[in-house]
């Protein structure tokens, strides 16, 4: 539920959920999918709690994990390289690095950025 307060301006504020600019907390987010399916919240905060569980195993074991309709999260490996320190300009020792990236699907893409040229 969104509670309205006055910013002293004459407007008022709506604080969490979705279009109103804010983003929403963990437990604004567990709100609506318990709302939304009829389930106890922490029957969704353990869903999610699986979801991540799974995610990292499956980066772990096969460097990738596909979230169909969302995303795939991916091991990223960087290697060594020689960078420039910008303000002497020497050559630097960058070492080798793996980090995670998440990468939007397209249709999740599309939808959240549409193409050039097309309006919806």
């Amino acid at each position: 539920m969104a509670t309205s307060k006055s910013n002293g301006r004459g407007a008022a504020k709506t604080k969490g959920g979705a279009g109103n600019g804010k983003k929403m907390t963990q437990g604004e987010v567990l709100k609506h999918f318990a709302e939304r399916f009829e389930l106890k919240r922490a029957d969704v905060k353990a869903f999610f709690e699986e979801l991540a569980q799974l995610a990292a195993r499956e980066v772990k074991s096969k460097d990738e994990f596909v979230l169909p309709g969302f995303g795939k999260l991916a091991l990223a490996r960087r290697k060594a390289r020689v960078g420039r320190n910008p303000q002497t300009g020497e050559p630097v020792k960058i070492p080798a690095k793996t980090s995670l990236k998440f990468r939007l699907g397209k249709a999740m893409k599309d939808t959240v950025v549409p193409a050039k040229g097309k309006k919806k």
